[in-house]
């Protein structure tokens, strides 16, 4: 006997309007089945576009089909299941190879012979030439609005959408607030937050009674809408909307925006290594700073820098750092937790002769679940062909057929399993050993503190500054190479390449 799924879907695209709701697809469904004896064995539902690939509830029914729990499709019409050639293509592959059996639609009838795969076929293009036709056009109306100078989108506060004329028109409520507050803003006394302020007394909420969110406020008084043009799609058009506010009083407004704008100065190309640590005393972070102090007789004015405990959580006794230092611990640290290059090329010798012999022991072991592979689905074949014969009662198939199957599922992981993950440890020493080596260069080079600063967090976490000096936790992996060192970091000698 035939199992059915049903699937029903809606979405928000102009083309399905007019369909059922979910609820009343899945009614009309179930009492279609009940009428035609159809069991169902579960239902999809879905609220999501057909136009592309991708619904993630439709691909997992077509799955549980090809596993076989099912063999048939009850839905509302043919444009529900797809509008687009790949979701098509997939149910009639899925007619062709017999692993899925039936479709069932209320609305039109089919049969599953090449006449009716070939009607399918139809409607699914149909369907698909619907939506393209529809999407062509929208984008035709879009461009014919732009032309007329009528903006595409929703009005912003302050305006309406007039929908029996397809007009933006002035909103007599909430005009004349807006132009208060562009007077106000200029004015240079207000901020963003008396603006909210100042909509909200005069009754202009958000959908939650609430204040306007600031970025609808920050997005107003930017928007040249106001004064009568508007861009999309980084163009810039001519509005045939009624200004409220002139192009002077805009351009004020844009002044008092930059004037208000902070600027903040990065020291980062002078201080590498701020947010690197903490103060191990009080938590702060450690901060940074430069001063000047004048020689007149020798080297007139010299700038110093050092790095010192924030002290953001109250009194802290730990003392500053100077820069040359701290720069010198961290190479230390990185000098301490790296391998020198001949090192790290034994290693990856080691490493390379590893990889090899694991390939063939991957390849030894694919090689003898193949074989497996190949006869359970023999027996998968052969067990179908003495149910067709009617050499063996249903009952016996399916209960012979569920446990071939599993078995068929779990030579399949495995193999998948090897050729997916053999060599995923390879890799990730292979990386290890590298940057493990890139430390050590870095720690040697000079004037490279942007390096430093990131080999340091690769390296290690948890930093902290106490007494003047750097504690840290390594990574895993580079606490093993602090454990050999200095002879890790320290070339081989001539016995060791032996």
């Amino acid at each position: 006997m035939i199992k059915y799924f049903i699937y029903c879907r809606k979405s928000t695209d102009e083309a399905d309007r007019q369909v059922l709701s979910i609820e009343a697809q899945i009614t009309e469904l179930k009492e279609f089945a009940k009428r035609e004896n159809l069991e169902i064995v579960d239902c999809f539902t879905e609220a999501k576009t057909a136009k592309k690939p991708g619904r993630e509830k439709f691909e997992q029914m077509l799955k549980l089909i090809e596993n076989g729990e099912a063999n048939g499709i009850l839905s509302w019409h043919a444009d529900r299941l797809a509008r687009n050639s790949v979701d098509g293509g997939k149910i009639i592959y899925l007619l062709d190879t017999g692993k899925l059996q039936s479709l069932k639609f209320p609305t039109l009838w089919f049969e599953n012979t090449p006449q009716g795969k070939f009607m399918l076929s139809i409607a699914f293009g149909q369907s698909k030439y619907y939506i393209d036709n529809l999407s062509e056009n929208v984008k035709r109306g879009i461009r014919q609005k732009l032309r007329n100078g009528v903006y595409p989108n929703k009005a912003p506060i302050g305006y309406l959408n007039e929908p029996r004329k397809r007009t933006i028109e002035v909103d007599p409520k909430t005009a004349r607030l807006v132009r208060k507050a562009f007077q106000l803003f200029a004015s240079g006394k207000y901020s963003y937050v008396d603006i909210d302020k100042f909509f909200f007394n005069q009754g202009v909420k958000s959908t939650t009674n609430k204040y306007l969110r600031m970025d609808k406020i920050r997005n107003m008084l930017r928007s040249p809408f106001y004064y009568g043009v508007f861009e999309f799609a980084g163009e810039t058009y001519q509005g045939s909307h009624k200004p409220l506010i002139s192009k002077t009083l805009f351009d004020k407004c844009q002044e008092i925006i930059r004037r208000k704008s902070k600027t903040y100065i990065n020291h980062k190309d002078e201080f590498w290594f701020l947010g690197l640590a903490k103060c191990k005393e009080c938590s702060s972070a450690i901060t940074a700073e430069k001063h000047f102090k004048f020689y007149p007789k020798t080297r007139g004015k010299v700038r110093y820098y050092y790095y010192r405990c924030g002290k953001k959580h109250g009194y802290c006794s730990q003392k500053y750092v100077s820069s040359g230092e701290f720069e010198k611990q961290i190479r230390e640290i990185l000098w301490s937790h790296s391998l020198y290059e001949l090192n790290a090329k034994r290693m990856l010798n080691w490493l390379h002769a590893d990889e090899i012999n694991e390939r063939k022991t991957v390849e030894n072991k694919i090689s003898l679940l193949k074989p497996q592979l190949s006869n359970v689905e023999q027996k998968l074949d052969r067990l179908l062909t003495g149910y067709l014969d009617q050499v063996i009662e249903t009952i016996e198939y399916q209960t012979a057929k569920k446990k071939l199957i599993e078995e068929k599922t779990n030579l399949e992981e495995q193999i998948s399993s090897f050729e997916k993950n053999q060599f995923l440890w390879v890799e990730l020493v292979r990386d290890f050993i590298n940057s493990a080596l890139e430390a050590h260069k870095i720690a040697c080079a000079k004037n490279n503190g942007e390096e430093l600063s990131f080999f340091a967090k690769k390296v290690g976490s948890n930093y902290f500054l106490s007494g003047r000096r750097l504690e840290f936790c390594p990574m895993r992996g580079f606490n093993a190479l602090a454990a050999l060192a200095p002879a890790a970091s320290a070339p081989l000698s001539l016995h060791d390449l032996r």
